[in-house]
């Protein structure tokens, strides 16, 4: 209990340090990402409407309307980038195990919608008729409009092909928080294919601050989001985050204290940089949230119910990227 208050008053202090980082340099280039707004951010394609982290889920996001796809890798032992969020494979697939201890092959063979649950994600224990899209990946049952590939755990490079045109946010992952050089190997991996890909309509972020620099320094043209040390130093001191930070990506709350405000997005805004905000059991995915979110002049919403936000951003009229409309804090 002691540790937790400490945290506790620091990000009190934290968030009350809504002043004093340094104004964006004069001459700096304008970001081009906060001219991207208001952006609906299918996380990992919306994980509580499909199977999280597949073609599926991706296509389905895009066709509602999502600009931009939010999504993880990981990295498999023969060297390929799976487009996935957890370090095992137990928690939305038919397989078990590390996904760095298994080949693509064996990866493609599995199904990663075995586990999900419409409006639930990835829920075990449930009797077979919770899981309608359960066996899609192998033809049975079939879904209109889809194939069976598109329900099973993709490479990054077969998002980035069937995207071309759609910002993707990418994070790199490990195995353990606390092996680093997990996360740099698959760093490595991914700097490779965007240097190769020639992507620069990307995001990339990661937890890990170290294996985000060394990314970095091998794509130092890819746009980044600062990990967990880089957010903290920009909130409690005004430290400016890595250099080729675009935005800063944060949850709606942590502990329990607001972390997204209008006045932290508005300091955000003054030192030159965009903000996301994630969910992911932080706050509800719900309607109420997702309103407030807006009227914090938040750049992009990572929803789990991309649809719903969707419907909300259009029953308001709010502005989005390429598409004149409402300022929601004009």
């Amino acid at each position: 209990m002691r540790v937790r208050a400490v945290v506790v008053t620091v990000l009190a202090v934290l968030l009350a340090v809504v002043s004093g980082s340094p104004a964006r340099a004069a001459g700096t280039p304008p970001n081009p990402w906060l001219t991207q707004r208001v952006m609906n951010m299918a996380h990992s394609g919306g994980e509580d409407e499909a199977p999280m982290n597949t073609m599926y889920a991706f296509r389905r996001a895009a066709a509602l309307g999502a600009d931009m796809l939010e999504l993880d890798v990981q990295s498999t032992a023969d060297g390929q980038l799976v487009v996935i969020h957890n370090a095992t494979l137990d928690e939305t697939t038919d397989g078990t195990g590390r996904v760095v201890d298994h080949t693509l092959d064996q990866i493609k063979a599995l199904d990663a919608a075995f586990w999900f649950v419409p409006g639930r994600s990835a829920v075990h224990g449930l009797p077979d008729s919770a899981y309608p899209l359960r066996g899609a990946r192998h033809g049975h049952p079939k879904v209109a409009g889809y194939k069976p590939k598109d329900f099973t755990v993709p490479t990054l490079r077969e998002v980035l092909k069937a995207f071309p045109t759609t910002p993707i946010n990418i994070e790199i992952k490990g195995t353990a928080d606390s092996d680093t050089a997990s996360f740099e190997r698959t760093g490595r991996l991914l700097a490779d294919l965007l240097d190769k890909s020639g992507r620069t309509d990307v995001i990339v972020t990661s937890f890990n601050d170290t294996a985000l620099a060394d990314f970095h320094a091998r794509a130092p043209r890819v746009p980044l989001a600062p990990g967990m040390n880089g957010l903290l130093q920009y909130y409690l001191a005004g430290v400016r985050p890595i250099e080729g930070t675009v935005a800063l990506q944060v949850p709606v709350t942590y502990q329990g204290i607001p972390v997204v405000t209008k006045e932290f997005v508005a300091r955000a805004h003054a030192d030159g940089y965009a903000v996301h905000v994630w969910f992911s059991g932080t706050a509800p995915d719900d309607a109420a949230t997702y309103n407030r979110i807006i009227d914090t002049c938040a750049d992009g919403l990572m929803p789990a119910r991309p649809t719903l936000l969707e419907s909300i951003l259009d029953a308001r009229g709010i502005e989005r990227p390429g598409r004149p409309g409402v300022h929601p804090c004009a």
